[in-house]
């Protein structure tokens, strides 16, 4: 992450599945995107009652708008820094980034993003979950209806060259 960089886009929540043959699971996070990359952190330093507290906020408001680009309190640029430190997080170039799109489905909206890092190709579906189940494993049982052509486009906007 470069110094003057800014967060146009934090979403919590985030719901993360590889798009693999026979993979199964997926990964809770946040899915942010500041004005030079889109990043995933799943493991934050943050707070776990700011957590449940912003979870609840971002439902609200996605009820109220369907809009992606939005940005929480409590959660800035030097928050970010210290998270995507940890190498389990991902930080990805919008130039790095070989496809992205989404899609409507019957039980949510789905972003699907396809990306080369480190000369590995990788392909996930991003999702905004509304309930989850906490046992065995922690998943989500219900999904948010939301827009996501503003961040895509925010992204495409913004890539030197596509593919």
């Amino acid at each position: 992450m470069e110094p003057d960089e800014k967060i146009q886009a934090h979403l919590v929540s985030v719901w993360r599945e590889p798009k693999k043959f026979l993979s199964i699971g997926g990964r809770e996070g946040m899915l942010i995107l500041t004005d030079k990359h889109l990043m995933f952190v799943h493991k934050t330093e943050a707070k776990t009652k700011w957590w449940e507290a912003i979870t609840q906020r971002q439902v609200v408001n996605f009820i109220k708008s369907k809009n992606t680009m939005i940005i929480h309190d409590g959660y800035g640029e030097d928050n970010l820094r210290e998270d995507i430190e940890n190498e389990k997080n991902v930080e990805i170039s919008f130039d790095d980034i070989i496809s992205i799109s989404h899609e409507e489905k019957a039980w949510g909206s789905v972003l699907m993003l396809e990306y080369e890092k480190n000369n590995k190709k990788e392909k996930f579906q991003y999702s905004i979950a509304q309930d989850w189940v906490k046992y065995p494993a922690k998943e989500p049982t219900k999904y948010m209806k939301v827009d996501w052509e503003p961040f895509v486009q925010y992204i495409k906007d913004r890539q030197k060259f596509t593919r």
